[in-house]
């Protein structure tokens, strides 16, 4: 069977279009994919570049977006105003004891940081998986988690100088006051009076 010329014409036609409507859908797909990424990189800024460096960027992103969507199914929820309390002033006890016991307080910071997780209703599985957690909605103070638990395990193997422990304190307390989210109490109602609208 042979084609005619305008038959020719209209599968070449159709094959033209059908290229440019797969390159179309490659470029959108291609924008979806540098949006994802640029929103991605802007919401987890140094732990995106670390995942990035060390998995690579689709994975890296695959990772990124698996931990928003675990984390948002999370009932993740702020501190009472009279937990805050509690909590800042065991904070303020470790550092107190630091220059007595600088062992002991790098360790009272991380089982701290543990509860205080543990209250606002972080799961409270391995390392790893609680850095992650964090890393969605607190992405400015995972690394100083890392960093502190590095030094943490290192002295625990008694590696780690007086300075070290100094610095994971820090970085604890960096991570401390960021996850101190606090619960605005309803305002009292009693002994206050009606207000007149003239």
């Amino acid at each position: 069977m042979t084609l005619t010329q305008h038959e020719l014409y209209a599968l070449i036609l159709a094959a033209v279009l059908i290229v440019a409507l797969i390159a179309v859908a490659a470029w959108a797909a291609a924008q979806r994919r540098r949006k994802e990424s640029g929103r991605l990189q802007q919401r987890f800024g140094p732990e995106y570049v670390r995942l990035v460096n060390e998995v690579g960027r689709s994975k890296a992103e695959a990772e990124l977006a698996a931990r928003e969507k675990r984390v948002e199914g999370l009932d993740i929820v702020a501190l009472s105003p009279a937990d805050a309390t509690k909590f800042r002033q065991a904070w303020v006890a470790i550092q107190a004891r630091f220059v007595d016991d600088p062992k002991a307080s790098v360790v009272e910071a991380d089982h701290l940081v543990y509860d205080l997780m543990a209250k606002r209703g972080y799961p409270m599985g391995d390392f790893e998986r609680r850095a992650a957690d964090i890393s969605v909605d607190h992405p400015a103070v995972v690394s100083n988690y890392r960093a502190a638990r590095a030094i943490a395990l290192r002295d625990d193997r008694t590696e780690a100088n007086t300075e070290e422990l100094r610095k994971a304190v820090v970085h604890y307390r960096a991570l401390f006051q960021e996850l101190l989210e606090v619960r605005e109490s309803e305002p009292s109602v009693v002994g206050r009076r009606p207000v007149s609208v003239s």
